[in-house]
């Protein structure tokens, strides 16, 4: 099953409805925890997420907003009692801060920390992009290898059934049949995480082809300013970031407090989006993952 989990929407300072950020990606077998804020742990008693169902952490920056919740995360791991090794990818400027915030954990978890100083793979089909905000930042992208979709139809026409279909797909050839025969090409799945930057090349990189980005957007349009001097996104520019890369689903976070009503920066995404769907992030939201893009039979 593949999902995305909002538990929380807020730069900076909760509010009244929205805790500070916090995201979960169920992928499969994987549980990617991004960037849990202060009150990650109840919202994720909130949204019915298990501290058992997380693997990897990862963080984008060690501003407050965006990592203090990690210490009740990680000690509510401790105490379900999770086994499974935990990786947890970080700026490596952030050292100290990571390892302050680890100490305040209860001990007992199979932590492994993977600190990253420079863009490029971290884990397997694991990437991230330096980001450009007020310190060094990096966003995370998910790939899913490329692989090919069996046609039923080519299947029976080629002789190909029961056992031998998984010996075909294994083999890539059986008995005069090849799997290119057979099938037609799968795109992997993409998914992108763009949190605290200014518009740069990295956040393009990490939006080119994705099938779900998300991506902050602090501001409104009317706030560009403010945004420039944060080195944050407005709305209108994370629209143009997911219509630039061609994204399938754009989900919006990470919102100034000023902002009550959202209606206004969804509508700014969307002006700017192209043909890419946009979601407003709400506050315990399961976003199901899209479905795969449509490959033409050849």
């Amino acid at each position: 099953m593949r999902a995305f989990v909002v538990l929380g929407t807020s730069s900076q300072v909760p509010t009244r409805t929205r805790n500070h950020n916090g995201y979960l990606l169920r992928w499969d077998n994987e549980g990617l925890l991004f960037d849990p804020g202060e009150g990650t742990q109840r919202q994720m008693l909130l949204a019915g997420v298990s501290a058992s169902r997380i693997t990897r952490i990862c963080l984008t920056h060690v501003h407050g907003d965006h990592c203090y919740g990690l210490p009740g995360v990680l000690s509510r791991m401790v105490l379900d009692s999770v086994e499974h090794p935990v990786h947890l990818h970080y700026p490596a400027s952030g050292e100290d801060v990571v390892r302050a915030l680890v100490s305040l954990a209860s001990p007992g978890l199979d932590l492994h920390l993977h600190p990253h100083g420079a863009a490029g793979a971290i884990a397997d089909g694991l990437e991230v992009q330096r980001l450009d905000h007020r310190i060094e930042a990096y966003g995370y992208r998910l790939t899913e290898p490329d692989g090919r979709t069996l046609l039923p139809e080519r299947l029976a026409a080629a002789g190909v059934s029961g056992p031998d279909i998984g010996r075909l797909r294994h083999q890539r050839a059986l008995n005069g049949v090849r799997l290119e025969d057979v099938s037609v090409p799968r795109p992997g799945q993409r998914f992108a995480f763009v949190m605290d930057t200014a518009v740069c090349p990295g956040a393009e990189d990490l939006a080119d082809g994705a099938d779900l980005l998300v991506a902050e957007s602090t501001f409104s349009d009317d706030d560009g300013a403010l945004a420039a001097q944060y080195r944050h996104l407005t709305a209108g520019q994370a629209g143009d970031l997911a219509a630039g890369g061609g994204v399938g689903m754009l989900v919006l976070t990470h919102f100034s407090s000023r902002y009550a009503d959202l209606t206004p920066l969804g509508e700014q995404a969307r002006a700017r989006a192209g043909n890419t769907a946009v979601v407003i992030a709400r506050d315990l939201d399961v976003i199901p993952f899209p479905k795969r893009r449509q490959t033409t039979a050849m």
